[in-house]
């Protein structure tokens, strides 16, 4: 029996981030992975491989629609999908080496298997071939979420699928059919409707973006609408089968749709199944989460959890700082996640980036605040980059002045929002932005901008 100070079950953002933090502070760490590749879903066939998609697809857009007002004119454009997809999978592949090489680097011992903990203390590493019994002083669950089902969708692994599949088909789309407004239909029904796709996008709720700035999400479906993404609200889907070569698609109260794909992109649920977690005594909630006391501990002494596993937002990034709160509590005694100042990002064109609390937040909590806003259009380097689209938010306290929340849709949003949640984190009110100085011309200079109209005195607009 192999024995190790802390064995993580999980090598994606979360799992992987906790292994080299651990490592670093001295611990002997174990991961396990039931993937040969590390890095999770987030790596493999979420995150990384959708943002290739994203770059690739938008470059293809504006080689066609918008290359000619900047002076260049191409003869023809066309699509190589075959070699996009490509650069996808060799990005991926460098980054899983990456991940790899640093496990090495910290000798981190990897096995690769699912993990199930038999008792406390203990955990079996079950490979193909062997199995592998870990002893342990911690055991660290970080084994993320998967794509949630939706009763009557009927997956079949490529006509009708999740990302995973939207990620790799083989040809465009005549019709796509995304089930779900949220991040990953966004992003993904962007991509091959930038490639010539129909795509026809289907949402319960009579909104896109669910939980985001409504405003914000307002403003963006009006532009996802000039770019040709067609939207049906209060979509109630009942079902999706395969017919022959095509897909039908079934909503309450409506004619069914007909298409040649389908991507169920309803959001993501805790990945927690086979854990072993009855073992020593842990009981999921309701909806098959971890629960957890402070500090990231669960029922069962010497036993953790974070990420997408113990609810909140599902990121890589807010898994990332738990990791290094948990870990850093475990052998310092001190660790801390402000939550106030996780940033979220939609890597649509515009980029759509928000961090801290939404105006209908506020509101509800009865929070007096301030406004201030700052239209693209007044930026001058958004106008030499020819992206006037979108806008600039800053919410600030009535009283103190505290930057309570900022929202962008703009190019480049998901760079801009790092400013801002810095900001959140440390406290800063919205003078502290408009009085910082800005570099001309940026697209930040927006940012300070929405800030002077907090106390409604901007200088170029």
């Amino acid at each position: 029996m192999a024995s190790h100070d802390l064995v993580i079950i999980g090598a994606g953002p979360g799992g992987y981030t906790a292994a080299i933090r651990a490592a670093q502070l001295g611990l002997n760490v174990a991961c396990i992975e039931q993937e040969p590749a590390l890095g999770g879903t987030c790596l493999r066939i979420g995150c990384i491989p959708s943002k290739a998609m994203l770059e690739s697809s938008e470059l293809f857009r504006e080689a066609k629609e918008k290359f000619s007002q900047h002076g260049i004119v191409l003869p023809e454009v066309k699509l190589d999908l075959a070699t996009m997809l490509r650069r996808k999978e060799q990005t991926v592949g460098i980054l899983t080496k990456g991940v790899d090489s640093l496990f090495k680097k910290n000798k981190i011992t990897r096995y690769l298997g699912r993990g199930r903990i038999t008792a406390p203390g203990r955990v079996l590493v079950e490979g193909e071939k062997e199995k592998i019994e870990l002893e342990a002083k911690y055991i660290l669950i970080a084994t993320g979420s998967k794509s949630s089902p939706l009763p009557g969708v009927e997956l079949d692994g490529d006509r009708i699928g999740t990302s995973t599949e939207a990620l790799s088909y083989p040809e465009v789309p005549g019709h796509l059919v995304v089930i779900g407004a949220g991040y990953i239909g966004l992003e993904l029904g962007s991509v091959w409707r930038r490639l010539g796709a129909k795509v026809t996008v289907l949402e319960y709720l009579n909104r896109i973006l669910p939980g985001m700035d409504d405003e914000t999400a307002a403003e963006a479906k009006k532009i996802f609408e000039r770019q040709g993404l067609e939207f049906r609200l209060g979509a109630k889907v009942t079902g999706a089968k395969v017919r022959g070569k095509q897909c039908v698609v079934e909503a309450a109260g409506a004619e069914p749709l007909v298409c040649d794909r389908v991507l169920l992109a309803v959001g993501r649920v805790p990945n927690t199944d086979g854990l072993g977690l009855e073992s020593v005594g842990i009981k999921l909630d309701e909806k098959r989460r971890i629960p957890i006391s402070g500090n990231f501990a669960t029922s069962a002494p010497g036993v953790f959890a974070i990420g997408d596993v113990i609810g909140g937002a599902m990121l890589a990034h807010k898994a990332e700082e738990e990791a290094v709160a948990c870990v850093e509590h475990l052998v310092t005694g001190h660790g801390h996640v402000n939550y106030d100042a996780i940033p979220g990002v939609v890597y649509t064109q515009p980029e759509i980036g928000s961090v801290g609390k939404t105006e209908e937040q506020l509101k509800a909590d009865k929070v007096e605040y301030r406004k201030g806003v700052f239209p693209m259009m007044a930026n001058s380097r958004a106008r030499t980059i020819a992206q006037t689209e979108g806008k600039i938010k800053v919410l600030a306290d009535a009283k103190t002045d505290r930057i309570l929340g900022v929202h962008i849709i703009a190019a480049h949003a998901g760079d801009l929002i790092n400013e801002a949640a810095v900001a959140i984190n440390f406290g800063a009110s919205s003078e502290d932005l408009a009085r910082s100085c800005h570099a001309h011309p940026t697209l930040g200079e927006a940012l300070r901008e929405a800030a002077l109209a907090v106390d409604k005195r901007t200088i170029n607009f």
